[in-house]
């Protein structure tokens, strides 16, 4: 989904899809974050996502308050900057357009016909393409550059199974790229150099 398209479609959702975009995160997740969350490095800026209350933890309530640090680029760190001025700590980083936050437990049904919008903008099916996508874009786009997938699934709040289960097209597609790596190079052209045959030994 293009995110110069959503920002232009309407500023506040396109923000929204930037950070969908760069961390993976889920829209629930994203509508959790606070202003607080940004870390804003001058040069390794990261996003403190709230966890999901996926993974089979006993304590969901527990779960979904700790965070985990998602590098974002600088880029993205000053367009968030611009959202937090004269903001509380605990106030809702990514707003509506109307000032409200998203609703982290169904924020789809706020955003669906942006969602529709925008992917009828890039020429795709909206009855196909979701805000979801960018999810399996990130991590899609992870593993071809080769980040180990434990890293992977650190970084998307997931499990190593998950992504191997989900995603094992990606990485088998892209194994013979790596395995290619370690083939013998075998010369195609003959060689300059003389080939001598080795005497026999005597038999003692």
């Amino acid at each position: 989904m293009g995110v110069i398209i959503a920002r232009a479609h309407e500023p506040k959702f396109g923000l929204l899809v930037a950070v969908l975009a760069e961390t993976g995160a889920r829209p629930g997740q994203a509508a959790r974050l606070l202003v607080k969350h940004l870390v804003d490095d001058p040069v390794a800026p990261v996003l403190k996502m709230p966890k999901s209350g996926k993974g089979g933890a006993t304590d969901r309530a527990a779960r979904k308050a700790t965070t985990y640090s998602v590098p974002i680029s600088p880029a993205l760190a000053a367009m968030l900057k611009q959202e937090t001025e004269g903001r509380a700590p605990d106030e809702p980083l990514l707003t509506r357009k109307d000032g409200d936050s998203w609703n982290s437990v169904n924020p789809s049904s706020q955003y669906r016909e942006d969602v529709r919008a925008v992917v009828t903008a890039i020429g795709r099916d909206p009855e196909e393409v979701t805000l979801y996508a960018l999810r399996h874009s990130s991590i899609t786009r992870a593993l071809k550059e080769n980040v180990p997938i434990r890293i992977v699934a650190a970084g998307h709040d997931t499990s190593v199974q998950q992504i191997e289960r989900v995603y094992s097209d990606q990485i088998t597609a892209h194994s013979d790229d790596i395995a290619r790596r370690g083939l013998l190079a075998i010369a195609t052209q003959p060689s300059d150099h003389r080939i001598v045959a080795l005497s026999k030994r005597r038999q003692s």
